[in-house]
């Protein structure tokens, strides 16, 4: 069996297909915040990686089910309800605004209508979808790459999830920031949180961070940030005084002063011999760390089972 790959990942590869696809990615994770139950921390409007991209899972709509996934691999965007209809828009260089009309007459011919606020969320600029003309590339060859880090990423969240038995997320995908993470929580209450996020509403983060948790996960940089390209992250809410300095696991991690959270390239994963070691060392040394700092039940909260270790090989 051959190895499981790490792809080679630079932002400023494929920025301009990045910067359109995350916006595709909120007109579909909105779909899912207007159709689905609330869950706490909006948990319920996050999407999944799947085998073929990613996922709402089934949301309820009239007295059905319908759900909406990204297919990376035939570069589709494909709606399907329990009745058995489907429909589809290809994945290709087209504006946002032409990507969200064909969206909407998409879901509209399988007799759903959905009501969202239509511009983008956690952007500084937030161009409604409708009028969005100037983002318009997609690069088919360097979003499977990207999906395909994802993938590997997804495996090894949820083999850290596997050693905690408080409460936890699942491995999901923020289309806000664009961010596949895993949030661990203590069931302890966390001060308010002082929001402040671009076009994002303050009481989406009170309730997002209305418990002391911590976080990890995976983003493909930002132009612009103390961390432009490819990284794994890990932070705690509120974060207990030391984690700055304290010497955490593998040597190529660091505490980044200007994000406020500890960094992994992920080059430095994909390079790695041992890349899933790697990311479990991470994610292990940044939670025990900060954990230990902030006064959690660490021992409680172990699971007797332990982190699941995921296989080199595929």
């Amino acid at each position: 069996m051959e190895s499981v790959q790490w792809p080679e990942l630079h932002l400023d590869d494929w920025s301009p297909t990045q910067a359109t696809l995350h916006r595709m990615t909120q007109i579909v994770g909105k779909t899912r915040l207007s159709l689905a139950p609330f869950e706490n921390h909006w948990w319920h409007c996050a999407l999944y990686v799947t085998v073929r991209g990613l996922g709402t899972s089934p949301m309820p709509y009239a007295d059905g089910n319908v759900s909406v996934e990204f297919d990376f691999s035939k570069h589709l965007v494909v709606a399907r309800t329990d009745r058995r209809a489907m429909r589809c828009v290809r994945l290709e260089n087209k504006s946002v605004a032409d990507f969200y009309r064909e969206y909407c007459a998409m879901l509209h011919a399988l007799g759903v209508d959905v009501r969202m606020h239509a511009a983008p969320n956690e952007m500084a600029v937030a161009t409604p979808f409708a009028d969005d003309t100037a983002h318009a590339t997609y690069d088919p060859d360097a979003v499977h790459r990207w999906w395909r880090a994802l993938c590997n990423v997804d495996r090894a969240l949820k083999a850290f999830r596997s050693g905690f038995v408080g409460k936890c997320s699942p491995s999901h995908f923020w289309w806000g920031g664009f961010d596949l993470a895993c949030t661990r929580f203590s069931g302890r209450p966390a001060p308010r949180h002082a929001g402040g996020i671009p076009n994002c509403p303050d009481y989406v983060m009170r309730e997002a961070y209305s418990h002391e948790c911590i976080s990890a996960g995976f983003w493909p940089g930002s132009a612009g940030s103390s961390v432009p390209d490819a990284a794994f992250y890990a932070y705690a809410y509120p974060e207990p005084t030391g984690c700055t300095v304290a010497r955490i696991a593998p040597s190529s991690a660091y505490y980044d002063t200007a994000m406020g959270e500890w960094i992994l390239p992920y080059e430095a994963v994909r390079t790695a011999s041992d890349p899933f070691a790697a990311v479990g060392e991470f994610l292990e040394s940044t939670y025990d760390t900060a954990a230990k700092l902030g006064d959690w039940d660490v021992a409680g909260l172990r699971s007797a089972r332990g982190a699941r270790a995921v296989p080199l090989h595929a």
